[in-house]
């Protein structure tokens, strides 16, 4: 037998062959999201992210209550535009509400302890500044008519120009005046009465319808002025003392009682201890005389 023939396999000798392995499923392709999301995602999550994703206080730090989480979550605040803009709108609101109240609340704490019988003449007093009015409206829807209807206007017009002078000049105090009013006397002892008080006294006795006012033998007129001076008190450079003397001409029915509503004239003065004397007349007579002065820069506009 030959070299060849010995290294030749027999047939018991060869190995049967070996099956063909079997295709492996090819992974679906993946989507152009999930790709991008994979190729975003590190390779490993660090373990301080790991631990930052842990829920507060389940961690391995301190953990936090209820009301820290609570002021962690309110403070600071964020606050927008908008809701400063309406924050400041409530204020302003509320302020100006404020301050209606208080000044309603001063202005009726007087009425609210006064009398009954001190309400009433309040309210007479109104109605008769009231009626007043009326009847000046009335007085001049009459000139006027006059003025329409006359068949000799120019004598009209000159007949009501020298009454309107005559009006005027007991108003500036150039005239003098009688009529009936009242006499107020005050007397002050103890050298508290102010010239505010008295110059409270003139403003009150106008509201409630003096035409002619003189104070101790002094005509005080649209530009009287009060200053105190030393024991008195001066009026217009002229000074005066005690005892305060008024002789004012009007309807008394007006007069008496807008000196004495509560918290009015005669009441102020009798708590700095002064006395007041109020008498009606159906004659009071006002002698005193303003020398009339022209005006420095005032001109008439009429033609």
């Amino acid at each position: 037998m030959s070299e060849h023939e010995h290294d030749e396999p027999t047939p018991a000798q060869v190995s049967p062959p070996r099956p063909a392995p079997a295709p492996r499923p090819r992974p679906a392709p993946e989507t152009a999201s999930a790709s991008s999301l994979r190729k975003e995602l590190p390779a490993e999550v660090p373990a301080s992210a790991s631990a930052s994703a842990e829920v507060p206080g389940t961690g391995p730090g301190p953990q936090l209550t209820g009301r820290q989480r609570l002021v962690k979550g309110l403070w600071p605040p964020r606050v927008t535009r908008a809701q400063l803009i309406v924050a400041l709108l409530l204020f302003g609101l509320g302020f100006g509400l404020a301050v209606q109240v208080a000044s309603n609340s001063d202005s009726d704490s007087a009425l609210r302890g006064a009398r009954q019988e001190d309400l009433v003449r309040i309210l007479d007093e109104l109605d008769d500044r009231t009626q007043r009015l009326e009847d000046e409206k009335q007085g001049l829807e009459k000139q006027r008519d006059e003025l329409e209807n006359s068949s000799d206007q120019a004598e009209e017009a000159r007949r009501q120009t020298i009454e309107k002078e005559r009006q005027l000049g007991v108003l500036a105090g150039t005239v003098a005046a009688q009529g009936p009013g009242i006499t107020m006397t005050i007397e002050d002892t103890k050298g508290t009465v102010e010239a505010d008080m008295l110059l409270d006294a003139i403003q009150e006795l106008r509201a409630a319808g003096a035409e002619a006012i003189q104070v101790n033998g002094v005509r005080v007129v649209a530009g009287t002025y009060l200053t105190d001076s030393g024991n008195g008190v001066g009026v217009d450079g002229n000074k005066i003392n005690a005892p305060y003397r008024f002789k004012v001409i009007g309807k008394p029915q007006d007069l008496e009682p807008a000196l004495n509503i509560p918290g009015g004239v005669v009441q102020t003065l009798e708590k700095e201890r002064a006395t007041v004397t109020v008498e009606r007349s159906t004659k009071i007579v006002v002698d005193a005389l303003r020398a009339a002065k022209r005006p420095d820069y005032a001109r008439s506009s009429s033609r």
